[in-house]
């Protein structure tokens, strides 16, 4: 599905992405982690799209095409999806609204005629219960006024609307209680099929519990430096970062 070649990426300059190498298959959740400014973030930014972010080397393959030659609109309805660290409020437009537009714009690029607004209304009702949403949430602005775990919640609500094949969790876990985590994660859950994969950022092995992950890979410096499955994730919740340093320190020597 997404095939990341000796990736290198600058912002404002400054580089941050060193040659990032990473495969990742239908069907599969890979878990990303690093200490912090070790690119995570960036790396995240870079395949949706965001222009603050200069690709100055290396080559990005999403499902046979050149994802580079994409406009972020295009990621998006080709079904790159994106879940904020800290989701943005939309005041004046209410989520019902939002999501119509969303997903009839993935249709028109398809060449679809708009969905009918019954039809449209019964599938929100049906991707809601997913993720513990109430129905008043609909007609509020998006995200005003929404606590932490609102957010989180109505990011994978957003992202069981549109269906993305490719979607990434970029800290979702960050600020939730033990209860939004497990209904953020098993929402998540209930969306995974053999044709969607998902790349998720978090510096903490409770998402690991729940999203049980085919692969984990630790960002250093801009490069990834390891990889492993998930036992990868525990023996990094209880040794930190550091030995992980010293080795990539030692290998480049």
């Amino acid at each position: 599905m997404l095939e990341i070649r000796n990736l290198h990426a600058s912002v404002e300059g400054k580089e941050i992405l060193r040659g990032v190498n990473l495969t990742i298959g239908d069907g599969e959740v890979h878990v990303l982690m690093g200490p912090n400014g070790s690119g995570k973030s960036t790396l995240s930014h870079v395949l949706v799209g965001n222009p603050k972010f200069e690709v100055t080397k290396g080559e990005i393959v999403f499902n046979g095409k050149d994802l580079l030659e994409l406009s972020p609109e295009d990621r998006s309805h080709e079904g790159v999806f994106m879940s904020f660290q800290a989701p943005i409020e939309i005041p004046g437009v209410s989520m019902t609204n939002f999501m119509r537009a969303a997903l009839n714009a993935k249709r028109k690029y398809f060449g679809q005629d708009p969905m009918p607004a019954a039809e449209f209304l019964k599938m929100l009702r049906e991707k809601r219960k997913l993720v513990g949403l109430d129905a008043h949430f609909m007609s509020r602005g998006v995200n005003e006024g929404f606590s932490g775990g609102e957010r989180k919640r109505n990011e994978i609500f957003q992202m069981a609307v549109l269906e993305p094949t490719f979607s990434i969790l970029d800290e979702t876990d960050s600020g939730l209680d033990v209860d939004a985590l497990r209904i953020v994660a098993e929402g998540f859950n209930q969306l995974r099929t053999p044709k969607t994969s998902a790349l998720v950022i978090t510096h903490y092995q409770r998402m690991l519990d729940y999203l049980t992950p085919d692969f984990v890979h630790v960002l250093v410096n801009g490069r990834i430096v390891k990889e492993g499955n998930a036992s990868l994730g525990y023996e990094i919740e209880q040794r930190g970062f550091d030995w992980i340093k010293e080795e990539a320190d030692r290998q480049s020597l």
